[in-house]
Formats: C-alpha cells, sequence, structure tokens
C-alpha cells in the first residue's frame, strides 16, 4: 500500500489566514452602532443583539469555510470526495479565535491571544487537509488532533455562552448543533470515513438535557463547560466504541476515565 504526504498551496494558505486575521484585527478600531432584533413568536419572546463584532464573527467563519474549501479542491487525491465535513472545524476555530479577541482591550494580551489563534488556525486547514487522504501517512495524528480540538471548541462555545447569560432556548440553539456536527465529525475520522447520524443525534439530546438542568444551577461558566464535555466527549467516545466493536470489558474504559477526569477538574475549578 503507497503512502502519501501532501501538503496545500502555501500561496492560498497564506492568503485565507490573512484575510482572517485582517478581519479581526480590524475590529478594535471599528465601531458601529447595536441593533437589536426582536421577534414576538406565541408563547415567548425572541430578543438578539447585534453588533459589528458579532457581524465580523460570522463573516469570518464563512470566509474559513469557502477557504478551506478553496484548499482542498487542490488535494491530488481528493476523488470526489464530500469537502462538506471539513468546513465545520475551520469555521469554529475561525469563530473561537474571535471570542477573546472582542472582549480584550488591544495590548500584549490581545496580541498573545492573536498570534496564537493564527497558529491555531493554521495547524487545523493543515490537519484537515491532510485527513482528506486515508493513506497520507500523518491521517492518524491528525485526526487526533482535530478530534481534541474539536471538543476544545466545543468547551470555549459553552463557557461563553453560559457567561454570555443567554436565555435557554437560545444557549440550547447554539449548544445542540454544534455538538451534533462535531460528535458526527469525530465519529466519522475515528470510523476511517462512515457518517453515524443517529448516535450523533442521541448524544445530542442527552447532552441538550443535561445542558437545560445545568442551565438553572448556580455553576460557573468553566465548571458548566466542563460537565457538558465530560458528557460530549463520554457519549461519542462509547459510541465509537461500540462501533468499532470492542469488547464491553474495554468499551467503556476510556469514555469513563476521561469524564470522571474532567468532573474531577469541573470540582476543583473556581471561576
Amino acid at each position: 500500500m503507497q503512502s502519501h504526504r501532501h501538503l496545500p498551496d502555501a500561496d492560498r494558505l497564506s492568503v485565507v489566514a490573512a484575510v482572517i486575521l485582517l478581519g479581526y484585527a480590524l475590529t478594535p478600531f471599528v465601531s458601529l452602532p447595536e441593533r437589536l432584533v426582536s421577534l414576538q413568536l406565541p408563547g415567548f419572546f425572541f430578543e438578539m443583539r447585534l453588533n459589528f463584532s458579532t457581524l465580523v464573527a460570522i463573516l469570518v467563519s464563512l470566509i474559513a469555510a469557502a477557504g478551506t474549501d478553496w484548499l482542498i479542491q487542490t488535494h491530488p487525491h481528493l476523488e470526489g470526495k464530500v469537502r462538506l465535513p471539513h468546513w465545520l472545524l475551520p469555521a469554529l476555530t475561525a469563530w473561537a479565535i474571535g471570542v477573546p479577541l472582542t472582549t480584550l482591550q488591544v495590548g500584549v494580551e490581545w496580541w498573545v491571544v492573536f498570534t496564537l489563534g493564527g497558529v491555531l488556525f493554521l495547524m487545523v486547514v493543515l490537519a484537515e487537509y491532510i485527513v482528506v487522504d486515508t493513506q497520507d501517512i500523518r491521517h492518524a495524528p491528525a485526526s487526533i488532533g482535530l478530534t481534541a480540538v474539536s471538543f476544545a471548541l466545543y468547551l470555549v462555545l459553552a463557557v461563553s455562552v453560559h457567561a454570555a447569560g443567554l436565555r435557554l432556548y437560545t444557549l440550547i440553539l447554539t449548544l445542540a448543533p454544534t455538538l451534533f456536527l462535531i460528535s458526527l465529525r469525530s465519529l466519522y475520522l475515528r470510523s476511517g470515513g462512515r457518517w453515524y447520524p443517529a448516535w450523533a443525534a442521541g448524544i445530542t439530546l442527552v447532552v441538550s438535557q443535561l445542558a437545560v438542568g445545568l442551565h438553572y444551577l448556580p455553576l460557573t461558566p468553566l465548571r458548566f463547560g466542563l460537565l457538558l464535555l465530560a458528557a460530549a466527549y463520554g457519549l461519542t467516545s462509547l459510541a465509537a466504541g461500540l462501533e468499532e466493536g470492542r469488547g464491553l470489558r474495554f468499551v467503556w474504559v476510556e469514555p469513563l476515565v476521561m469524564a470522571v477526569l474532567l468532573v474531577g477538574v469541573s470540582l476543583l475549578v473556581r471561576v
């Protein structure tokens, strides 16, 4: 079996990264009035605040998805494969970079986050390019890295929406679709290219029910995020183990160890 080792076009990669970072670099110097979007529906009142930072985050995420697709089109072993799954993580990464950048004042911390965020985005795009080809000698570590980054970004998202004090329906509408896509993508990577939408839907339903319960408890944002992450990662790992055909004596070990570890960390944190 022939192994491969391909990298994306350096010029295209530079253009995509530069556009993403330029968008966030200009954000602190542009100020537009905030707009309130409201809608009265039967039974509840929907309200959303839109500002320049929100618009930039949405636009940058779309650019990241489009830019990743532009890069993957040049892969020599694409062979008609669906490119849509490769859009998710770069878009989430681009969005996650903007969470601290739009809240911090421009200074040393802002530039550190800006630099590290740019490096993380480049690593994610490179990994997405690598996993297109299952015969690439770096496929396994790239898949592991993408899975780890996916759940790390889910933690960032959970902490952010809880800290923002969003209403329950907004919180669920944000976290549930994201977890469905992350768990679906993680199972796809671990199974070597098979889709398990039923597992992803079940995991999303269970974790969303947990989020509803935790929403009404006096938890700090980080503790809230860690508890959701423990459930999300544990269930996804369990589903992957069952589909891989592991014995019942071993299939629960990884999910249980990681869930206990994350719950333990959540009990120790004070913020």
